[in-house]
């Protein structure tokens, strides 16, 4: 990711229900949300959300996939992971404690379900 690309992804999230969209759609994991559900989540009309989704998709943090007749929206991990990665690229400068408790809240994720799944 580039510098021009890390700012429309930043911009896209500086928004409130952008970044409710994104956080829905990562808890929601792969398999996503249909956009009626997201809308109902997010707590937008469906018109307004689609507003959103357009710029959220544009900046590369979530996907869409037609499912029958529901389009069904996801987080865009690679491109989430590329927005992190881009931010801490130059992280710890020789320091590893700096970065350390970072990398390991990044590396450790809570499952539901109770299993630790690793990135």
């Amino acid at each position: 990711m580039d510098e021009r690309q890390a700012l429309a992804a930043f911009a896209a999230l500086g928004q409130e229900h952008r970044l409710r969209v994104v956080r829905a759609l990562v808890t929601a994991g792969p398999d996503g949300l249909a956009a009626g559900a997201l809308a109902s989540e997010v707590g937008v009309s469906s018109t307004n959300l689609s507003f959103h989704l357009k710029e959220l998709s544009h900046a590369g943090l979530i996907t869409s996939r037609r499912e029958g007749k529901s389009i069904i929206y996801s987080a865009a991990y690679a491109g989430l992971s590329a927005l992190i990665a881009f931010l801490m690229r130059d992280c710890c400068q020789g320091r590893p404690e700096v970065c350390a408790p970072i990398a390991a809240a990044l590396y450790a994720c809570e499952c539901p379900n109770g299993d630790t799944a690793h990135a």
